[in-house]
């Protein structure tokens, strides 16, 4: 009776490319007449018989259909595997793999396909560029951003360089993502106001994204940079910026200094991107003065500061807790027609509304609104911590409407401190009417709200409620 290992058997004597279509036919034949169901080493022998003899569309058809029927299987890579395993019986062609990428890519098994990828390539086999385009179209259309660089710099490593079509689906995938104009305006800074290229454009993005996520050490980072510089694939002013930068992100700021010095003495020209570099490090690390020296020389030298550079030094200022430094870039700021970012204003509400400050943060605030400055939750958040804790109630409240104009929703911060203020002040059914606001969101009361309460309404002289508080506090899980 005929089974799969006799199957197997036949097509290998089928396997010359001039008996492809018969043993095409063999295989379909054994299917629909002897009802045998056939295993995966068996589709894989046929595949690479049609691959060998360039039948490539019934060759796509079989691994298409095999995909499918294993694609529950626990080993993700069970097919690239059996086909490496049929490869040397089959004296078949590397091209086979390409299918293979390209036929996950189709069926969008996309993380498949890249583990899949680097499987093949562990044993000894490359993948065309056209495989790896057609695996980053489908990743760009499925809005897998992370996984397309991951794709993207692969390639870069393996040394198969993007054409046309990989930067044009590149670029896609950065507008997608909410990206390019970030990175337009970071050349900008390096090279001056000119239409970048894509290919400059995206192999930019790829270093600042691997920089990022801090996973590749310096040495990696520069070996990348050298592939794209030989390939013409970044100019040079780009490639020593972003080595600079480089260093400077992962924790190299003294030597990045003095390879900054020793660029320059090559001929290097100084960029507005690289000063906020060095400018931001020397914050982080709570040298605001030597920032402060970097902000005047980039200035004489004509460059011009960005709201990065100004964002760098609000923070290291806000950091220090030195609030003059803080208004006083602020101002500066605003006296050019920028405004800084929330991140940095939220920082600078932080550090000065937990020293008092809440008056003078409040009135910044107030001018940027009118600069078209968008606060988040987080920066009201500050203030109404930083007015409650001076018991102005007027001011909290004021913030709260404010915020509920905004279509913005309060959080647990928000609501204890306006209910600890109002308890402060004893105004404790207003106190009690925020309590039951804040269930309706819902938000789950703390153990310091239902405190603050309770010891209010004891002082009053209201046990009653009080001990319903009591009693409600107890039986609710709630935040410790």
């Amino acid at each position: 009776m005929l089974n799969d290992w006799m199957v197997e058997r036949v097509l290998l004597e089928l396997k010359d490319p001039s008996d492809a279509k018969c043993a095409l036919g063999f295989f379909h034949w054994s299917t629909k007449r002897r009802n045998i169901e056939h295993g995966i080493r068996c589709y894989c022998i046929a595949i690479h018989i049609l691959v060998r003899a360039r039948l490539l569309n019934d060759a796509r058809a079989l691994l298409e259909s095999l995909l499918n029927k294993t694609k529950e299987s626990s080993s993700r890579v069970i097919v690239a595997d059996t086909l490496l395993g049929c490869y040397p019986v089959t004296d078949s062609h590397p091209i086979v793999f390409d299918l293979l990428i390209q036929a996950y890519a189709k069926l969008r098994l996309t993380d498949v396909a890249f583990e899949v990828c680097l499987y093949v390539e562990k044993h000894g086999f490359s993948i065309s560029l056209v495989s790896f385009n057609t695996l980053l179209h489908v990743v760009q259309k499925s809005d897998q951003f992370g996984l397309i660089w991951d794709v993207y710099e692969h390639m870069i490593q393996e040394r198969t360089y993007p054409n046309l079509a990989t930067l044009r689906i590149m670029i896609n995938a950065l507008c997608k993502d909410g990206q390019l104009q970030k990175i337009v305006d970071a050349l900008d800074r390096i090279m001056g106001k000119w239409n970048s290229s894509p290919s400059v454009i995206v192999n930019s993005n790829l270093i600042f994204r691997v920089l990022e996520q801090g996973k590749m050490e310096e040495s990696m980072v520069v070996v990348l940079l050298k592939r794209l510089l030989q390939k013409n694939l970044i100019p040079h002013s780009v490639a020593y910026s972003l080595i600079i930068h480089a260093r400077i992100r992962l924790g190299s700021l003294d030597s990045g200094w003095e390879m900054y010095e020793e660029m320059e003495r090559r001929g290097f020209q100084a960029n507005s991107f690289i000063y906020t570099s060095f400018i931001g490090a020397y914050c982080r690390e709570g040298r605001i003065e030597q920032a402060n020296v970097l902000m005047q020389a980039m200035e004489e030298r004509g460059l011009k500061p960005y709201g990065e550079t100004f964002d760098h030094l609000i923070i290291g200022y806000a950091n220090l807790e030195q609030l003059e430094g803080c208004l006083s870039v602020c101002d500066k700021m605003l006296s050019i027609g920028l405004i800084p970012s929330c991140l940095s204003f939220n920082t600078m509400v932080e550090k000065l509304c937990a020293k008092g400050h809440v008056e003078q943060v409040n009135s910044r605030l107030t001018l940027l609104l009118d600069k078209g400055f968008s606060p988040s939750d987080i920066t009201y958040t500050h203030l109404i911590e930083g007015y409650a804790k001076k018991d102005e109630i007027q001011e909290v409240l004021k913030l709260y409407y404010e915020m509920e104009y905004r279509s913005m929703s309060p959080g647990l911060s928000v609501f204890t401190s306006i209910i600890q203020c109002l308890c402060h002040c004893g105004k404790l059914e207003d106190a009690d009417k925020y309590l039951w606001i804040m269930k309706g969101q819902p938000l789950t009361p703390s153990v310091t709200i239902y405190k603050t309460l309770i010891a209010g309404y004891r002082q009053k002289g209201y046990s009653i409620r009080a001990l319903h508080l009591q009693n409600e506090m107890d039986s609710l899980v709630i935040h410790k």
